[in-house]
């Protein structure tokens, strides 16, 4: 079982632009970029205009490290300074329960651990020191 830690950047509608600072800067390569536009569409929550060209995901990697970004969804709110949270990736979707389910202890989940389009099972979880956590399980099993 692999584990990986890796900050995730919430931006509010300016990753694209965020991305290109840090692959100036930081000699970044974009590993991974998807807007929400991009992304799989669900009929039951029409997408609005404003919301498809805002990053859903992105990954640039940094030497040998990784940085994660996305876009808050038009009407979400964000506050600088609370944009950062850390992703934790495992291939193990009986691992990531466990990480969830002990994260979540007098915290508050954000997204129910569950099956998405790209994992067999994500979800947000802030615990009870106000850290919040993306839960991401590689593959799909």
């Amino acid at each position: 079982m692999a584990v990986k830690l890796t900050p995730y950047l919430v931006m509010n509608g300016n990753a694209n632009e965020a991305i290109q600072f840090y692959e100036k800067a930081l000699d970044a390569k974009v590993v991974f970029k998807q807007t929400f536009g991009e992304m799989p569409e669900n009929p039951e929550f029409p997408l609005p205009a404003d919301a498809k060209d805002r990053v859903s995901h992105a990954t640039i990697q940094i030497g040998e490290d990784a940085l994660m970004f996305s876009d808050t969804f038009p009407g979400q709110p964000h506050q600088s300074g609370n944009q950062v949270t850390i992703c934790i990736s495992t291939n193990d979707k009986e691992q990531s329960k466990k990480f969830f389910q002990a994260l979540q202890e007098d915290g508050e989940v954000s997204m129910p651990l569950q099956e998405t389009f790209f994992s067999p099972a994500y979800g947000i979880v802030t615990d009870k020191f106000g850290v919040t956590w993306q839960i991401y399980t590689e593959g799909h099993q």
